[in-house]
């Protein structure tokens, strides 16, 4: 596909845009507005590819716990019949808890993780089905609430008896840069891992006391803007990073649902890259 759709679906996903304006522009691409509708099934997320992951070893539910301002939905995974597990705070990107990051946290879990995916829009009563609603309301959380809620989401998981105390957090787009917030504001944490997430300030990076992995797609100009002040600010300040790009891919290269943007060689990389880290962290 046109590497220009591609990059207007990113603008659309990750701006003020509208859906009109985007089949607009869609629409000029493609050539035709039947074309742009042909094409839309393809850019578009397809959770039916989400049910990846064998349930029959892992015990999963949703669970609430206090959030900043009310009770905070997650689901969450874990092996059955374990005790003393190592714990990772799962981070959705900006569409919200759907099917594709419930399967992420069904991974994590299944690599021998307590593992908890938040909803960040349970002050809204939770991720709607609707993923323009979900990505508009994402824009209506409260930035101090939100991190908050987080935050507390790691302390549910270090004062669970199930858990050893050891968190980690692993975050998707939106999510990733939320991975970084947590890694500023909380010195507890012990492993922090950001996918093509955006960079927090350079001058908190001296904050960060966790151990940081960054993965970056090549093709993502927009979030790969800000690594080189970020990693210049890292080696400044003397923080445990690791950094990758993969070239030649797309920003959520490790969404398998977003059939245009998934790169399975570099998703199945930094997924071992990632659960690599979890493991001499956490364990």
């Amino acid at each position: 596909m046109d590497q220009k759709i591609i990059t207007l679906y990113d603008e659309y996903t990750h701006s003020g845009i509208s859906r009109k304006d985007f089949m607009k522009k869609l629409a000029i691409l493609t050539g035709s507005t039947a074309l742009a509708l042909s094409v839309l099934p393809l850019l578009e997320n397809n959770y039916a590819a989400a049910a990846t992951i064998n349930d029959d070893n892992l015990h999963t539910e949703n669970i609430t716990y206090k959030g900043a301002d009310g009770e905070m939905k997650a689901f969450l995974a874990k092996p059955k019949d374990k005790q003393k597990l190592g714990c990772v705070l799962v981070i959705h990107e900006n569409r919200g808890l759907n099917p594709h990051t419930i399967d992420v946290t069904k991974r994590v879990a299944a690599e021998g993780f307590l593992a908890i995916g938040v909803d960040a829009l349970s002050p809204f009563g939770g991720t709607p089905a609707d993923e323009d609603k979900a990505r508009d309301l994402i824009g209506k959380l409260d930035p101090e609430k939100n991190l908050q809620n987080y935050l507390l989401g790691l302390e549910y998981l270090r004062n669970r008896k199930d858990g050893n105390g050891k968190t980690g957090c692993v975050g998707f787009c939106w999510g990733g840069g939320m991975s970084n917030k947590l890694a500023v504001a909380d010195p507890k944490l012990l492993a922090a891992v950001a996918y093509y997430g955006a960079q927090p300030k350079t001058e908190d990076v001296a904050k960060i006391k966790v151990s940081i992995m960054l993965h970056y797609a090549g093709l993502d100009e927009r979030i790969n803007a800000g690594i080189p002040a970020y990693e210049a600010a890292l080696k400044k300040d003397h923080v445990d990073y690791k950094l990758f790009i993969y070239d030649g891919v797309n920003h959520a290269f490790n969404n398998d649902t977003s059939p245009t943007r998934y790169n399975e060689a570099a998703a199945t990389l930094a997924w071992q890259r990632t659960i690599s880290l979890f493991k001499a962290k956490l364990s």
